[in-house]
């Protein structure tokens, strides 16, 4: 096993594991109102702005199928999965610890409500991880060298 496949899974172990900790917080009824945030317990039936609640038990599976799909694209690549192994098992780790949450909790347990200003969508660890690992990818093809030039 080779340096990156050693980052993918340390990257997805720890954000899994980090996100499935601080759930267990709110779980076991932690909560606290501040004046630009609260963090609060909620569970999102649907994905991004509880979009796609209305598809219920089946966005689970829905979501392990384009999980799948994603994951057999990456091995057929392994150029673009081993080029990003720590952000793509970053967003592994907190895809899967969504997915988890939907099997054991019947939602996504989401906790961080920004309300200064407006209201905002309430999100978790796992979804911050998960925009940070594209982040990373973004950033990394945007300045890897163009070997055309």
């Amino acid at each position: 096993m080779n340096k990156a496949w050693i980052f993918l899974c340390a990257a997805g172990l720890l954000v899994f594991g980090v996100d499935q900790a601080i759930k267990l917080l709110f779980l076991e009824g932690f909560r606290w109102e501040g004046d630009f945030f609260s963090l609060i317990l909620t569970f999102n039936k649907g994905v991004a702005f509880s979009m796609f609640a209305f598809l219920e038990e089946y966005l689970k599976y829905l979501q392990i199928v384009l999980i799948a799909a994603l994951g057999i694209y990456l091995a057929m690549h392994r150029d673009v999965l081993l080029g990003h192994a720590s952000a793509i098992g970053m967003i592994a780790g907190a895809a899967l610890s969504n997915i988890y949450d939907r099997f054991i909790h019947g939602g996504v347990v989401d906790y961080f409500f920004w309300h200064y200003g407006f209201n905002f969508a309430v999100f978790n660890f796992a979804d911050v991880m998960i925009d940070v690992g594209v982040l990373c990818i973004l950033y990394r093809t945007w300045k890897r060298p163009n070997p055309t030039k």
